[in-house]
């Protein structure tokens, strides 16, 4: 059998992300950017495999012994996620992971990529010994030229693949000018959907609870995929956007790499054509915005709809791009969750946290409007953003009481690499987290933005009390029952067991 040329892992940091929330209730997604990468290399003819820890639920002593076996010339971390957050809080298992590996074999040559070393490359290969190289951006055609390199070993080969950060033989860092990302239009030839043969069963991956709950509450089996890449906005608090950059400056945010990609409906109805053979209903689309571009969603929306695929799909929109004249092929399609991005009702904070891109827009109307279309909403809020106050966190729980959502998250500001916020907040010299874990909105060590007006345990204590305060609200409560029985109840009364441990908070 021909040698494995590149190994990609999914590392498994669960516990410390979620604390008791990993063993049943956190959810089990696809690791889709590795499954693209996997995908892209083989287009290549480079032989490659796919290791999900996560999925398999093994231990980072497994994942370390299972690497060692596979003997791959590269092991290539994908610490990507699917949401703000995922990255820096997912470099936790993957650096743990990546050190004991360092240890079992020396000679393994470890590559990381994904938004967290795309934000910070050289201060990643500072800080973490074990990891040889690192990608500037999305990586797809650095890993490619690197799996060209006849000797690792060899400085003159790695300083000619772009896009690269290394250690040298001296021991300093060395990052190489930069590539460029996919362009749209060669997303199908260079990003060729996912490799799913490489992925364990579907049955392996859990959909969150809330999602399930219009599935008769079945959590798996479950997929995701990408349909577009990236946003045309520019959110402060937002960091999607960064392995986009092109750009090597110390001082480039995600705000600075708005980039939007999409693939054509006729490619991503493929995807969905398998997921409906294999008998999956209950699908992510992790576009960071899908309801944005109509000749974009509209036909993939028709497209499903011809084929009469019975989907539970949960995807996201932006409160202004949500238009009424889109929310019954959304919902003939499927599209039985939108997750809003309602983030505060203060107009005033929105527009400073959105920018250009701020448009004001009546949110009770937009909620009412969906609802009467038969999707629920998950409404997403954010706690402790610039110039909010405790009487601003305050209204902002009143009005998510006030208009129930099926679903709501409730969020607390955070500079996450690679945001203009973190951008923003270092030159302001405030704290930020020491560890990965503490860019996790539910660990142990988070430690979110303080504002003028509020520390920040002040905003983090407000946020747990007010998740558990909406969500053990009667009025909710008989919603979920009407909407979903009993089983969705019994779901959310789990869950409102697990009390979060808060180092900030003194516990």
């Amino acid at each position: 059998m021909k040698k494995l040329d590149i190994l990609f892992i999914h590392p498994n940091g669960a516990v410390a992300v979620y604390q008791s929330l990993a063993k049943d209730h956190s959810a089990i997604e696809p690791p889709i950017w590795a499954a693209m990468l996997a995908n892209s290399v083989r287009s290549r003819e480079f032989n490659t495999s796919i290791l999900d820890a996560e999925a398999e639920r093994l231990t980072i002593n497994e994942v370390a012994d299972k690497i060692v076996d596979a003997d791959a010339r590269v092991i290539c971390f994908v610490v990507y996620g699917q949401q703000p957050s995922a990255s820096s809080q997912n470099m936790v298992g993957a650096c743990e992971t990546a050190k004991l590996l360092k240890e079992k074999a020396p000679s393994s040559f470890i590559l990381f990529v994904g938004g967290h070393v795309s934000a910070l490359p050289k201060e990643t290969l500072e800080s973490e010994y074990y990891i040889d190289a690192v990608c500037q951006n999305e990586g797809v055609y650095t890993i490619c030229d690197l799996l060209q390199v006849e000797d690792l070993n060899n400085d003159y080969y790695l300083n000619n693949v772009k896009g690269l950060g290394y250690r040298n033989k001296s021991g300093e860092i060395t990052l190489t000018p930069p590539s460029p990302i996919v362009k749209n239009d060669n997303l199908e030839n260079d990003l060729p959907g996912m490799a799913w043969d490489l992925l364990p069963d579907y049955h392996k991956y859990r959909t969150a609870g809330w999602h399930s709950w219009s599935n008769n509450s079945l959590k798996e089996p479950f997929a995701a995929l990408y349909t577009s890449l990236g946003c045309p906005y520019r959110c402060s608090f937002c960091m999607i956007n960064i392995i986009n950059r092109t750009d090597p400056g110390i001082h480039i945010s995600s705000a600075d790499s708005n980039v939007y990609r999409k693939w054509s409906p006729e490619f991503i109805i493929k995807q969905f054509e398998m997921f409906a053979i294999a008998g999956v209903k209950n699908i992510k689309i992790a576009d960071e915005l899908f309801v944005l571009n109509p000749n974009h969603f509209i036909k993939i929306c028709e497209l499903i709809i011809e084929r009469n695929y019975d989907f539970n799909i949960w995807a996201y929109s932006r409160i202004d791009t949500c238009k009424p004249k889109y929310l019954d092929v959304l919902r003939r399609a499927g599209v039985k969750w939108l997750g809003l991005g309602i983030e505060n009702p203060d107009a005033l904070i929105r527009k400073e946290i959105h920018k250009d891109g701020f448009k004001n827009v009546k949110i009770v109307d937009l909620i009412k409007l969906i609802h009467e279309a038969g999707i629920n909403v998950a409404g997403n809020y954010i706690f402790g953003l610039p110039n909010d106050t405790l009487e601003g966190m305050q209204n902002t729980l009143n009005f998510a009481k006030e208009n129930l959502t099926e679903m709501a998250n409730f969020y607390c500001a955070m500079a996450y690499p690679g945001s203009p916020l973190y951008n923003n907040a270092k030159e302001a010299g405030l704290e930020l987290p020491k560890v990965y874990s503490g860019y996790s909105q539910h660990s142990y060590e988070t430690l979110n933005l303080r504002t003028e007006n509020l520390s920040s345990a002040e905003i983090l204590s407000f946020r747990d009390k007010a998740w558990h305060e909406y969500h053990s609200n009667p009025g909710y409560l008989n919603l979920v029952k009407k909407k979903f029985g009993l089983p969705a109840v019994e779901n959310i009364s789990d869950t409102l067991k697990f009390s979060l441990k808060r180092r900030i908070l003194g516990d």
